[in-house]
């Protein structure tokens, strides 16, 4: 199934798409789950499939306004430099490191599906950074690898926003250039894993108005889903309804001759034909 969080009428809510609609669990579930991290964290999850397969959609999509997967995650975690070539890029290391590396978002720096990313006018140097994002759906502490596929609900996909200039602003740490408001994207639904299999080798592409910029499969991790949930559950509590980003591709705007960040009327779609297409358009900040 998709599970999606929408606005319609200025009043937030979540369901499942069916067709080209939509079923409003919010409206049916919202008095002890107000938002689909809630449906997770109260074990409501099943019981919400359950329901939504015997109703009719109540809202075509088209009338919604998406909002990021799950728009209040307690954690966003992000996973730097996971694919194979990708690590390759950064010649001055002489291997892979010894582990990976993570870093955090906040939730105010996502937006939903069809939702406008913003360039900041501190920056020429907006970037786009195509990911699969793991959705938890169960708390858990030292996981191990080989239990880790329980704890993933579903998959999503980021358009993980960076402002390349900030990122190099002090000595070992990114946290400035990955978290200007409203700098990337979230959705445009999750997947549950009982439909789309987090084992399987999925495909990642990134477009940037039509072109191909982002193209490889998750077999080319150089940390995979399990080892990274059993590596992150072992210093910090994993949640329902916590995302991680697990990495991007080559191809980023930064790594080409000369650079191609991104400019306002921008459009980037990040795809995974098992999970689908979220779509972004950039704009520049009004301040």
């Amino acid at each position: 199934m998709r599970f999606l969080s929408f606005n319609l009428n200025s009043h937030e809510s979540f369901g499942i798409v069916q067709g080209g609609g939509v079923v409003d669990l919010g409206r049916r579930m919202g008095k002890e789950n107000p938002t689909l991290r809630h449906v997770l964290a109260t074990g409501s999850f099943e019981r919400a499939k359950e329901m939504a397969s015997n109703l009719e959609p109540d809202v075509d999509l088209e009338q919604i306004r998406f909002l990021p997967t799950i728009p209040n995650p307690e954690k966003i975690i992000c996973i730097g430099v996971n694919y194979g070539n990708r690590d390759a890029e950064y010649k001055d290391d002489t291997k892979t490191a010894n582990y990976p590396s993570v870093f955090m978002r906040t939730r105010e720096t996502l937006v939903g599906h069809k939702e406008p990313i913003v360039r900041p006018p501190e920056s020429e140097q907006l970037d786009y950074e195509g990911e699969i994002v793991l959705v938890i759906g169960k708390e858990g502490r030292r996981i191990a690898e080989e239990h880790a596929w329980d704890y993933i609900a579903g998959l999503t996909l980021m358009n993980e926003g960076s402002v390349r200039d900030w990122l190099r602003h002090a000595k070992f740490n990114v946290t400035q250039g990955k978290n200007f408001e409203r700098s990337g994207g979230l959705g445009p639904w999750m997947v549950t894993s009982d439909e789309c299999d987090p084992k399987a080798k999925l495909h990642l592409k990134t477009h940037v108005n039509g072109e191909l910029r982002q193209d490889d499969t998750t077999a080319n991790l150089i940390y995979d889903f399990p080892y990274l949930i059993r590596y992150l559950s072992t210093f910090m509590r994993l949640k329902p309804g916590d995302i991680i980003a697990t990495g991007t591709p080559t191809g980023a705007g930064a790594r080409f001759d000369p650079p191609k960040y991104l400019r306002h009327g921008d459009e980037v779609k990040v795809s995974v034909p098992e999970i689908g297409q979220l779509v972004n358009r950039v704009e520049e900040e009004k301040i």
